[in-house]
């Protein structure tokens, strides 16, 4: 597996983004390591939060949600996915499957990091992800929040939307990733936040996490990791700890999941879910604080 690096002077002087850096090698699933990073904040004995995020962007999404934790007495910890953010690049499309992803963030948080009575923050990605890391090991999560994600088996139509983007990303000759961020936000990014979602890829060599993931998505019936979340639904389906559902108004893409969180999920069925109001795909940059204080009353709430 050749696997690019980018280059630390690339993340100089980002945004509102100063938070500690941590570094951890997992196995790549190929006979070698992988580098992933992480960055951590709040007091080191406080509920473990762990915000996972998802396609194209990196924990650099999370930078309005972490404070507000952290200021709660949380401790958050949010990865950056292999092929995103700071962490390790593989080059080739194939070397990216939904379950290596799986596997490389189970092996960060819980061989590593050793994280236990988690609370999940998952958005795009970050839900697909962590919700099978969930079903596999509940013992590890206290509580999940679903904000503006899904669990796709591919027994129903994707929006035609998400069809439209994954046919750019695997087609495009490049692949503008402030520019799809951007396209998920209700509100205009400044030049240097853009300037920071484009900073992990130095050139397109360094894309091919972002050029896979749209590709690994179960979005047909046949796809390899179907049953998989076929079989997370069942399980999903008699999870009675607390389930916050915290959905953005503005979001085609994964809007018509939250209902089905709702009514599907008994740890769902006795909360208030709130809506994320103005807010489109990527609610963390539209609505970064108000999320925030979300989690920290659900929380509260349920501990």
């Amino acid at each position: 597996m050749r696997v690019l690096r980018t280059p630390e002077e690339r993340f100089a002087d980002l945004p509102d983004f100063a938070f500690h850096v941590g570094y951890a090698e997992v196995p790549d699933l190929d006979g070698g390591r992988l580098r992933m990073a992480y960055v951590e904040a709040g007091p080191a004995d406080g509920q473990v939060v762990l915000c996972l995020h998802g396609e194209p962007s990196w924990s650099f999404l999370y930078r309005h949600v972490i404070p507000v934790l952290a200021a709660a007495g949380l401790r958050v910890v949010a990865p950056d996915l292999v092929g995103f953010g700071r962490s390790d690049k593989p080059t080739e499309i194939g070397d990216h499957s939904y379950k290596r992803h799986i596997e490389w963030t189970r092996s960060l948080i819980f061989d590593v990091l050793h994280l236990r009575e988690v609370t999940l923050v998952g958005q795009d990605w970050g839900g697909l992800i962590g919700l099978r890391l969930a079903v596999a090991h509940p013992e590890r999560f206290a509580r999940i929040v679903a904000a503006n994600t899904g669990l796709p088996t591919g027994d129903f139509p994707m929006p035609e939307t998400w069809l439209r983007f994954r046919h750019s990303v695997q087609t495009a000759p490049s692949f503008d990733v402030a520019r799809s961020v951007q396209a998920g936000c209700e509100t205009t990014l400044p030049a240097a936040v853009r300037a920071a979602y484009d900073a992990p890829f130095p050139d397109e060599s360094y894309k091919a996490g972002p050029r896979a993931m749209p590709g690994l998505v179960p979005a047909e019936p046949d796809d390899p990791e179907a049953p998989a979340n076929r079989a997370a639904w069942e399980v999903l389906r008699s999870w009675d700890g607390p389930f916050l559902v915290a959905f953005s108004d503005k979001d085609p893409i994964t809007g018509p999941m939250a209902p089905l969180f709702k009514q599907l999920i008994p740890g769902a069925a006795s909360l208030t879910h709130p809506t994320i109001e103005g807010a489109g795909h990527f609610l963390q940059e539209d609505a970064g604080e108000r999320l925030g204080r979300q989690i920290v009353s659900f929380v509260e709430a349920t501990s």
